[in-house]
């Protein structure tokens, strides 16, 4: 296959002009995001010099998401979900900007803090499930695994260019500058969302009217009676709480491991966006979602987390982040995928609630432990348990998928010994 013809391949879902122009004002604004998460913990850290002040300040921006995600997949269900994109992205647009004027002000204080980072958990609670469950609708479910990828490569990479230029934004011109430049990109993302060509997006089933409770354990009952799914969240569950609490982690390795200052929490972070990136590049090529895949990539998360909880040298963490950064978004994408496939159009939003609840709405209880943790036994020790408990719910899950893989071959010889030679289907766990 020539050069242009795998560029082709690998980003076929941008020849959409909807989802061209969302996934380019999500870059923008993405890259604001993460201007302000590294610069929130580092006012943070600032204001209080406490780890476990900054795990408390993530439990607060991701406990509304426990709560409330599960409400916001029914919300996706029902409503217009390009209309309820554009009030969620202004109302974050808002909240940025109230942070902004605080700290530029000087008078902002903790309080303010832990406030709007309650509110953000609140916004993206209905945001998050409604963004993910839009992109069929945008594409198609024949360009959906590509999309999805390529929202992969455009989150991470937002978190190499927000993340280098937060850092050097906040030596420059402080915490408030990277506040104000974040509620400045949600300007993209609404334009964006403005300008899309309504006739043109993919027609899904909608869920009828009902009652919410009702739709939420529809949602839950869904996904418990479907093994693929439920592996897939289960496993998203253990890495979620013990592992993807990076926005706690990062600042704690930098300022408590390797002793550095804004400048070198950018350059970490930017290391493992860069893997991000080169993997979500190989998953957007590859257009499938594969369980070994996505099992190879939380092992190899776990190692690579156990690797950066070890080091004392600046070259191996970075190292060690790249390597989290590749596995993570093989592990992430390939799950999303899959979710996002086994779902019927009316539960995809359901469906995509619940993963994000494992995924980010897990983070309340790993950002307390990790930064409860960090401050008793300090934060290396912190890490490599992290990585031990994220090893042994991979290898669970692992042992569980070679079982069921056994049993569909000894179900599949006892057909054919039945039938005398004629083979009868065999259930894939691929998607």
């Amino acid at each position: 296959m020539s050069l242009s013809a795998s560029i082709r391949r690998t980003f076929s879902a941008l020849s959409v002009y909807n989802y061209r122009v969302f996934w380019l004002g999500q870059l923008i604004s993405l890259s604001g995001t993460w201007m302000q998460t590294i610069a929130q913990s580092w006012l943070v850290l600032q204001l209080t010099n406490s780890p476990s002040a900054l795990g408390f300040v993530t439990m607060l921006q991701f406990l509304p998401i426990t709560v409330m995600a599960l409400f916001g997949g029914v919300l996706a269900d029902r409503l217009p979900k390009h209309r309820v994109l554009i009030i969620t992205q202004s109302s974050a647009a808002i909240q940025a900007g109230i942070l902004a004027i605080l700290v530029i002000s000087h008078h902002v204080q903790l309080w303010h803090v832990y406030v709007l980072a309650f509110c953000l958990g609140v916004i993206n609670s209905i945001d998050n499930p409604t963004r993910q469950a839009f992109v069929v609708e945008l594409v198609g479910p024949d360009k959906l695994a590509n999309a999805v990828a390529l929202n992969s490569m455009l989150f991470n990479s937002a978190r190499i260019i927000g993340p280098s230029i937060g850092g050097l934004m906040i030596g420059w011109l402080g915490t408030g500058g990277a506040f104000a430049a974040n509620a400045l990109s949600f300007l993209a993302v609404i334009l964006g969302l403005l300008i899309m060509r309504t006739d043109e997006f993919v027609a899904v089933a909608r869920s009828p009217r009902g009652r919410v409770l009702t739709q939420v354990a529809e949602g839950i009952k869904y996904a418990f009676s479907h093994s693929d799914i439920l592996l897939v969240l289960l496993l998203m569950a253990c890495l979620g709480i013990f592992g993807y609490n990076f926005t706690v982690m990062l600042p704690l390795i930098d300022k408590y491991i390797l002793g550095a200052g804004p400048e070198v929490l950018g350059i970490l972070t930017s290391a493992m966006g860069v893997g991000s990136v080169l993997a979500a590049l190989a998953v957007a090529y590859a257009g499938k979602a594969r369980v070994g895949v996505m099992l190879a990539g939380a092992l190899i998360f776990s190692f690579s987390l156990l690797l950066v909880g070890v080091s004392r040298l600046y070259p191996l963490t970075l190292l060690g982040l790249f390597i989290l950064g590749f596995a993570s978004v093989t592990f992430s994408s390939n799950a999303n995928t899959r979710l996002q496939l086994l779902a019927p159009d009316h539960l995809r939003g359901r469906i995509m609630s619940l993963y994000f609840l494992v995924f980010a709405g897990s983070t309340p209880f790993g950002g307390v432990i990790v930064g409860s943790l960090s401050a008793l036994i300090g934060v290396s020790l912190t890490l490599q348990l992290m990585a031990i408990i994220c090893l042994a719910g991979t290898l669970v899950a692992i042992l569980f998928v070679y079982i069921r893989l056994q049993r569909n071959a000894e179900r599949k010889a006892e057909s054919l010994v039945g039938v005398g030679g004629s083979s009868s289907d065999r259930r894939s766990l691929d998607a």
